[in-house]
């Protein structure tokens, strides 16, 4: 085995997963994560069959899928609430798993982070890497509490705005998108069983997808800023945003109140072409390919990285080498993930662009994803 003690920086999905498959291939892990607490939160979340095929490598796919809505179609829609078509999405994952499913990030971070503890992770909170020291055979991590331990590999999986992506010299960091998301979790009717995508509305986008027996993730895309007026508070933003949108919307925007989770974010990317990794320090997941939500695979894209990395590390060879092997392989994938939910941006920024068509370009572009990651 080419690694045998391994430093993963940053406890989100990609250092999570990554963390319990090296693990799960007898490495020795170290697990840090800069947040002094480490519990699920956030809003919804779309996981594709492809990242439940990931997850069902370490584990945990089954349990994932008891606590979400599974879900084979997306069904899209104008403004006023009429479908347009109902596109049956392919099977990513292969035919024995969903093509997608809905779930809270709550859950899936819990889950996760409990198989970090069953597979004897050593987890730490409140830590950071602040240097590397590279050595010829070994790698030290200097943290932020001053302490310092060697490693024989360190990986950067600390998301888009990554630290340690910047102390192995990638100098990339995240441009502009165009766009926003609005995004809550309310409730929803029995008959809102699949995702919904609502085109021609005032907004770029809105959609929903199932997360519970009573439960949705609904989401609106707007510029950068946000269409926020003075004064407005988070959830008002969302019902007067959602006032152009009907059907299903109707419902979901008379269900929104004060009390209901809401936030919104600008929608950033990044790729880095170049090397992910220098020496034994490797950058995977957002902190080298974010892509925006478009297409729905940002969780997938990191997780298929985290499961072939400990793949790669755990064979016998040069450690080098494997690494560039292992970038080579999954760079022609995100790139054409990256391309795709680019050019949607860009099409249902500016609809009337000769031949947009954003729901197609979705479709065919999940449809290439059913080849191995």
């Amino acid at each position: 085995m080419t690694v045998a003690k391994v430093l993963v920086v940053g406890g989100g999905i990609t250092g999570t997963v990554a963390a319990i498959a090296l693990a799960q291939r007898g490495v020795q892990v170290t697990l840090i994560e800069k947040s002094p607490k480490y519990f699920g939160v956030g809003h919804g979340i779309t996981i594709q069959g492809n990242a439940l095929k990931a997850l069902r490598q370490i584990g945990v796919a089954d349990q994932v899928l008891a606590k979400g809505v599974p879900f084979n179609s997306v069904s899209i829609r104008h403004a006023d609430g009429h479908e347009l078509t109902n596109a049956r999405t392919a099977l990513t994952g292969g035919h024995d798993l969903p093509s997608a499913m809905g779930t809270l990030r709550s859950e899936l971070q819990t889950i996760l982070v409990e198989k970090v503890h069953e597979t004897g992770v050593t987890l730490r909170l409140g830590l950071s890497v602040s240097g590397i020291d590279e050595k010829s055979d070994n790698v030290d991590a200097i943290f932020s509490d001053g302490t310092r331990e060697t490693f024989d590999l360190i990986v950067a999986a600390d998301g888009i705005r990554s630290h340690t992506r910047t102390l192995i010299g990638i100098t990339e960091t995240p441009a502009p998108s165009g766009m926003g998301i609005w995004r809550v979790v309310t409730s929803r009717t029995p008959e809102m069983d699949t995702a919904a995508v609502y085109y021609h509305g005032p907004s770029y986008k809105a959609g929903y997808a199932p997360i519970s027996p009573t439960q949705c993730y609904a989401y609106i895309l707007t510029g950068p800023g946000g269409s926020r007026e003075e004064g407005w508070s988070d959830s008002e933003t969302v019902r007067k945003l959602a006032q152009g949108y009907h059907g299903d919307w109707d419902y979901l925007r008379d269900s929104i109140t004060e009390a209901t989770f809401a936030n919104f974010s600008p929608i950033e990317w990044l790729l880095v072409e170049g090397p992910w990794h220098k020496g034994r320090v490797i950058a995977i997941g957002d902190a080298v390919h974010a892509c925006p939500p478009l297409v729905a695979q940002g969780a997938a894209m990191c997780a298929e990285d985290a499961v072939l990395l400990a793949d790669y590390v755990t064979r016998h060879g040069d450690l080098g080498q494997l690494l560039t092997e292992f970038e080579a392989r999954r760079k022609p994938r995100v790139k054409m993930v990256l391309d795709a939910s680019l050019r949607m941006a860009e099409w249902e920024i500016n609809p009337d662009t000769l031949g947009a068509d954003p729901g197609s370009l979705m479709v065919q572009t999940l449809a290439n994803l059913a080849a191995p990651a």
